[in-house]
C-alpha cells in the first residue's frame, strides 16, 4: 500500500501550500504515490475504487468531519490524518474521535517527523486489517528460514534447480513457494488440532459469519459436507436428504452405513431447480416416508441445499422452528456472502439466534463466490457439539499436510468481509447484478424481433430477494408456497427463445446450449446451461466492464443469429468437431434441429414427470457400493436400465444432481426418469458437440450408452 491522497481546496494560502509541499516530497522519497483529487466527490471516489490508498490527509478547515464520516461509510479502518492551524476549533466529540483520526498542524521544517507518525498510522492499519493466521505466515515467510523438513521444494528452490521448475517457479512467483511450508512450524500452529493461528483464525472466522464455531477446510465443501455428516449421522441412523442434492453428499451415503430418506423438491418447465414444499418439513410427512422405508426411523439429521443452484434461498427461520431434527445442515456452497447484506436476514443457516436443543450447521464455499483460492471451504456450526468428535470426524477428511495458502485465503475472504467495506463489495455485486437484468430488459423492449429475457418478477425495484409467490406466473412452479422460497438478485438466469411463460414449447426456440457454445467461443464461461436458460452469477469479482462484455456479447450473438450466418463462422469450435456435418449449416437451422427434438418429446412435461415420482429404493447408497466394491455388477444399455437396481450414481450435467442413485430401480413408475435419460442421448446423437455430460453412464462405440447394474443373487 503505497498510495496517499491529500486534498486541500485549490485556494489554499501559502501557509498551508509549503508544508504540504515539503511533505509530499518526504513522502515521495519513500516512495510513496501521492495524490491530489480535485474535490471531496474525487476524493470518496478515488477510496471508493483503489483499496490500496493507505491513508487520506485533508485540510480539517475546509473538509472536517463531513468528509470523515463519509470515509468511515467506506472504510472505517483507513487512517484520516487533519491539517489544522492554530486558530481552528477543533469540535470533535468522543464518538467521533474512534475515528481513525489524527491532527497536525501547518508548520514548516516538521515533515519528517510528521511522516513517521503517518508511516506508524499506516503500519497499524495495514497490520488491524491483516487476520491472524495470515499475519503469522507473512512473518513466517519474512523470517526466511532454512528448513530441513518437507514439502521438497523448500520454498521453491528444488524447482530452480531445473529447467522445466524454472519456467514454473518464474510463472508463479517466490512467495507463492515460500507460503507452502510443513505442518512442523509451531509458530503457525495445526489446522489438525485448530491451535495457534489457525485457532485464532477459526474464532476469527466464526465471529464474522455470525457463527457459534466455524472451521477451515481446504478440501472444498465436497469434503465439508462428508465431516458434518459423518459426525452428525452415525451408522444405522436414517438420514433426511434434499433429492437435489450435490454428489458428495450421495458420497455421504455410499461411505456410511445408512438409511436415506429424501426431501422432494419441485422443478420447472426450464429445468430450474426448485425448492422443498413446506409440507415436506412436517412431522406427518416424514411420519410418511418413515413408514414406507424399510429399517428407517426418525432421522438424525437434515440436509438442506441452501440456495438452490439457480439462486433460491429458503426461509431459514420457518425450517429451523418447524423441522424436529436436531442436526439440522444448510448446503450453502453457493451463497457464502449471505451474512453481509440485511435483505438475506432469514434466509441463511447462520442468521439468528441459537435454536434450543439443536444444532444448525452451514457448508460454504468460499471459493465459489467470495475471494480465495479453489477448494478453500468452511463450516460454520451455531450450537453445542462435542467438538474433540466432531475433530475426528474433520481429521478424518482433512489431509496431515494442508496447503497453507488455502487456509491464508479462507482466511482473508473473510476479512474482507468486514465492516463496511465488506458490505460495500456486497453492495456494488448486487447493483452490478440489478443493472444487468434491467439492461437486458431495456434491449427486449427496444429490440425488434425476439431478445432475451431475464428470469424474474415483472417489477424489481431496489435489491432486495424476490419472494416466489402463488399468484405469480413469472417463476413457472405449481402449488409453491407463500413466504417461503426467495430469489437471490446475483444469480441471473437469461432465457433464450422457445418456451413460453406458461411452460410450453413455442414453434420455434434458440436451446441455450448454442447460445453458450458461442459466449464460450468469445470468452465468456456460463455457470450453468439449462435447455432455455443460462446462469450467470455476479460475484464481487464481477466489474462493470466484464457485464457489459456479456451483454455485448448477448447482442451479437442476435445479430449473427438474424442473419443466419453458417454454423462455421457463429461457432468455430463446434464446426471442428465435425467439420462435414456442419460445413453447409446454418445457424438457424442448427437451433431449429434441436428444438424440435425438444418439442418431440414434448420436455416440459417430461421433465415434471421425470421428478414426480422417485425410483424405488431397493437398497441404501452404502449397501450398494458394498456390493460394488465386491464385484457384483454387470453392464447393461441405458434403455434396459427399468427394473435393474443401479449400481452407481446417475447424474446429467446439467444441473448437475443426481437423479438415479446407487441400490435405486426406475420402475414402471418412474419410467419418465429413463424417457430423460433416453432424450439427453438422442440430441447428442443427433447432433455432434452436443452430447451430455451423464456421470455413471458409458458411451460405447456404437454411440449407445450402458450403466452399472447390481447382480442379481
Amino acid at each position: 500500500m503505497k498510495t496517499i491522497l491529500i486534498l486541500t481546496s485549490n485556494d489554499a494560502p501559502q501557509f498551508k501550500v509549503e508544508p504540504i509541499q515539503e511533505l509530499h516530497a518526504v513522502m515521495a522519497e519513500a516512495g510513496y504515490e501521492v495524490v491530489y483529487p480535485d474535490s471531496k466527490c474525487d476524493a470518496l471516489k478515488l477510496i471508493e475504487q483503489n483499496p490500496r490508498i493507505a491513508a487520506v490527509l485533508f485540510d480539517w478547515d475546509d473538509f472536517g468531519l463531513a468528509l470523515c464520516s463519509e470515509i468511515s461509510n467506506l472504510n472505517e479502518k483507513l487512517p484520516l490524518f487533519g491539517f489544522a492551524n492554530q486558530n481552528t476549533v477543533l469540535d470533535v466529540s468522543l464518538t467521533e474521535l474512534r475515528l481513525n483520526l489524527n491532527f497536525f498542524e501547518y508548520h514548516l521544517d516538521q515533515s519528517d517527523d510528521i511522516f513517521v507518525t503517518i508511516e506508524q498510522g499506516i503500519a497499524a492499519y495495514v497490520d488491524d486489517i491483516v487476520p491472524p493466521f495470515t499475519k503469522a505466515l507473512f512473518k513466517y515467510v519474512e523470517a526466511n528460514k532454512y528448513t530441513f523438513c518437507t514439502p521438497g521444494h523448500l520454498g521453491g528452490s528444488a524447482f530452480l534447480k531445473s529447467p522445466v521448475g524454472s519456467v514454473f517457479y518464474d510463472f508463479y512467483g517466490p512467495n507463492v513457494f515460500k507460503a507452502d511450508v510443513s505442518v512442523s512450524m509451531p509458530e503457525l500452529g495445526s489446522l489438525l488440532d485448530h491451535s495457534g493461528p489457525h485457532q485464532e483464525a477459526e474464532e476469527y472466522i466464526a465471529k464474522v459469519f455470525n457463527a457459534t464455531n466455524s472451521y477451515i477446510v481446504t478440501n472444498g465443501t465436497s469434503t465439508a459436507n462428508k465431516i458434518v455428516g459423518m459426525f452428525a449421522a452415525p451408522a444405522g441412523s436414517t438420514i433426511l436428504v434434499d433429492r437435489n442434492c450435490h454428489k458428495s453428499l450421495t458420497h455421504l451415503m455410499m461411505m456410511s452405513n445408512v438409511t436415506p430418506i429424501y426431501f422432494r423438491p419441485t422443478r420447472n418447465a426450464y429445468g430450474i431447480l426448485g425448492g422443498i414444499p413446506k409440507s415436506e418439513f412436517t412431522r406427518e410427512v416424514i411420519e410418511e416416508k418413515i413408514a414406507g422405508t424399510p429399517n428407517a426411523t426418525w432421522p438424525t439429521y437434515a440436509v438442506v441445499t441452501n440456495s438452490t443452484y439457480d439462486g433460491l434461498l429458503y426461509n431459514t427461520e420457518w425450517i429451523k422452528k418447524t423441522l424436529d431434527v436436531k442436526h439440522m445442515h444448510f448446503d450453502s456452497a453457493w451463497v457464502p456472502y449471505t451474512n453481509f447484506h440485511p435483505m438475506y436476514k432469514g434466509k441463511y443457516g447462520m442468521s439468528g439466534d441459537t435454536v434450543p436443543g439443536k444444532v444448525v450447521y452451514e457448508t460454504q464455499s468460499t471459493h465459489k463466490l467470495l475471494a480465495a483460492f479453489s477448494q478453500a471451504s468452511m463450516i460454520h456450526i451455531k450450537g453445542e457439539v462435542d467438538h474433540e468428535t466432531f475433530n475426528e470426524s474433520f481429521m478424518m477428511h482433512t489431509s496431515t499436510s494442508p496447503q497453507y495458502g488455502i487456509v491464508a485465503s479462507t482466511e482473508v475472504a473473510a476479512a474482507m468481509m468486514k465492516g463496511n467495506t465488506g458490505r460495500r463489495l456486497i453492495e456494488n455485486s448486487v447493483e452490478r447484478a440489478l443493472n444487468f437484468r434491467k439492461e437486458v430488459k431495456k434491449l427486449r423492449n427496444e429490440s425488434k424481433g425476439w431478445f432475451f429475457d431475464v428470469w424474474q418478477p415483472d417489477e424489481i425495484d431496489g435489491p432486495d430477494c424476490w419472494p416466489l409467490k402463488p399468484t405469480d406466473g413469472w417463476h413457472g412452479f405449481k402449488n409453491i408456497d407463500a413466504d417461503h422460497m426467495y430469489l437471490d438478485p446475483i444469480k441471473v438466469t437469461v432465457l433464450t427463445p422457445g418456451m413460453s411463460k406458461q411452460g410450453t414449447l413455442e414453434d420455434t426456440g434458440i436451446p441455450a446450449t448454442i447460445v453458450s457454445k458461442y459466449l464460450d467461443d468469445h470468452g465468456i464461461v456460463v455457470e450453468k446451461t439449462g435447455p432455455y436458460n443460462l446462469l450467470f452469477l455476479f460475484s464481487i469479482g464481477i466489474d462493470k466492464s466484464k457485464s457489459l462484455k456479456l451483454l455485448r456479447t448477448l447482442t451479437e450473438f442476435k445479430r449473427g443469429y438474424d442473419l443466419n450466418l453458417k454454423v462455421k463462422v457463429m461457432l468455430p469450435s463446434l464446426y471442428e468437431e465435425n467439420p462435414a456435418f456442419y460445413e453447409e449449416m446454418r445457424i438457424q437451422d442448427l437451433a431449429q434441429g434441436i428444438h424440435k427434438l425438444m418439442r418431440k418429446f414434448n420436455l416440459p412435461e417430461m421433465m415434471y414427470h421425470a421428478f414426480e415420482v422417485l425410483p424405488q429404493q431397493e437398497m441404501t447408497p452404502h449397501q450398494a457400493f458394498q456390493r460394488v466394491l465386491q464385484n457384483e455388477t454387470e453392464e447393461v444399455y441405458v434403455e434396459e436400465l427399468v427394473g435393474q437396481v443401479n449400481a452407481n450414481m446417475i447424474l446429467p450435467y446439467p444441473p448437475g444432481v443426481p437423479l438415479v442413485l446407487p441400490g435405486e430401480v426406475i420402475t414402471e413408475d418412474s419410467v419418465a426418469v429413463l424417457d430423460f435419460l433416453l432424450m439427453l442421448i438422442e440430441v447428442g446423437k443427433h447432433y455432434p458437440g452436443f452430447d451430455t455430460d451423464i456421470h455413471g453412464a458409458y458411451k460405447q462405440e456404437d454411440g449407445r450408452y450402458k450403466v452399472k447394474v447390481i447382480k442379481r443373487r
